[in-house]
C-alpha cells in the first residue's frame, strides 16, 4: 500500500489576474515540493455530472458554462474569476477528490493527497466565492456514501477560513460530520461556534489571530477528535489549506509547516482507529509559496510514512 498523489496539468488552466493570491504559481510550489516522493501519481479524471449533481443543481452547473469566457477573464465576484480553462481545472479538481476515494476505498491506496486548483470548499450549493467553484471535497464525501455505500464519514478542514461552502452542502446529511478549525473573525464571516447545523454535525472551532500550532493542536484534540470518535465515520476527508502558516498574508495564525505534520499525525490516528486508516485529502488555501510547499511536503509525507 502506499499514498496516491492525484492531480492533473488543467490544474494550470485556471487563470486569475496578476497580484491574485489563488495563482498558477500555488500548484508549482506544491508539485515541486513532492518531488522525489514514493506516491502513487494519478492523474484526475474529469467529474462526472452525476457527482457533481449530488451537491450542486443543474441550473449552477449551467451556469457557470454560461459564463465561461472565449477569452480573457471573467469575474464572478470580488474574489473569483473564470478563464478559457478554469472549468476544465474545476471539473478536474472535483474529479481527483471523487477519484481519491474510489483509490482509497478500492484497496489501490492507503490514503490520498490531491493537489489541483481551484480549490472548493466555500463553494456554496448555488454560489462561487472565495476562489471557489466547486465542492470538491463535499461531492467526494457524497461519492463514498451514495456509490461506496458508506453509512457515515468525516471532514476535517484546517483550512485558516471557515468552509462555509463545504458546510451548505452537507450539513443536511446527517451521515456527514463536518469540523472546522478557523481564524475568527475572517472571511467569510461565517463558522461561529454556536452554528452546529441542523442535524448537529457541524463543529465550528473559532481560533484567534497569534494561535500557534500548539493550540490549534488543543482544539484538535479536545473539540474535533472527540466528535470524529463518536461519529464513528468509515472515512476521514480532510480540506487541506496551508494558509494557518505565520508567513500567509491572508490571516493571522501562526503554525510553522512541521505543525501541519502534527495536525495530519492526529488525523491520522483517528483514522488508524476507526477507518483503518483510510484518508482523503484534498489541496484548499496557502498563498505564501514557500511556506505552501514546505507544509504541504510536511502533510503528505505523514501521509506517506502511514501508508506504507
Amino acid at each position: 500500500m502506499t499514498t496516491a498523489l492525484i492531480t492533473h496539468p488543467d490544474g494550470f488552466n485556471h487563470s486569475t489576474p496578476p497580484g491574485h493570491p489563488e495563482q498558477v504559481a500555488r500548484l508549482d510550489a506544491v508539485l515541486g515540493a513532492l518531488e522525489g516522493m514514493d506516491l502513487l501519481r494519478l492523474k484526475a479524471p474529469m467529474a462526472a455530472e452525476a457527482d457533481l449533481l449530488r451537491v450542486h443543481p443543474k441550473s449552477y452547473l449551467d451556469g457557470l458554462r454560461e459564463d465561461l469566457p472565449e477569452h480573457g477573464r471573467r469575474q464572478l465576484d470580488a474574489d473569483t474569476w473564470l478563464s478559457p480553462g478554469s472549468l476544465g481545472a474545476a471539473w478536474r479538481a472535483a474529479g481527483a477528490a471523487i477519484r481519491a476515494v474510489d483509490a482509497v476505498l478500492g484497496g489501490e491506496a492507503a490514503n490520498a493527497f490531491c493537489a489541483m486548483r481551484p480549490p472548493g470548499h466555500h463553494a456554496e450549493t448555488e454560489t462561487a466565492m472565495g476562489f471557489c467553484l466547486l465542492g470538491n471535497v463535499a461531492a467526494a464525501a457524497k461519492h463514498a456514501l451514495d456509490h461506496h455505500g458508506l453509512s457515515r464519514v468525516a471532514i476535517i478542514d484546517f483550512d485558516v477560513h471557515h468552509g462555509n461552502g463545504t458546510q451548505d452542502l452537507v450539513e443536511d446529511d446527517p451521515r456527514i460530520l463536518f469540523c472546522s478549525t478557523h481564524e475568527m473573525p475572517l472571511y467569510p464571516g461565517t463558522g461561529d461556534p454556536s452554528d452546529t447545523g441542523p442535524h448537529g454535525t457541524v463543529v465550528n472551532v473559532a481560533l484567534r489571530a497569534g494561535c500557534d500550532g500548539a493550540g490549534m493542536l488543543a482544539a484538535l484534540e479536545e473539540k474535533v477528535s472527540p466528535r470524529v470518535v463518536a461519529h464513528r465515520p468509515e472515512l476521514i476527508l480532510v480540506s487541506a489549506g496551508f494558509d494557518a502558516h505565520r508567513d500567509d498574508p491572508l490571516a493571522g495564525l501562526m503554525l510553522e509547516a512541521e505543525d501541519f505534520a502534527r495536525v495530519t499525525a492526529r488525523i491520522c490516528d483517528l483514522a488508524a482507529d476507526l477507518c483503518s486508516g483510510r484518508v482523503v485529502s484534498a489541496l484548499e488555501g496557502g498563498y505564501d509559496l514557500e511556506a505552501l510547499g514546505a507544509s504541504a511536503a510536511a502533510h503528505v509525507r505523514i501521509l506517506e510514512e502511514r501508508g506504507r
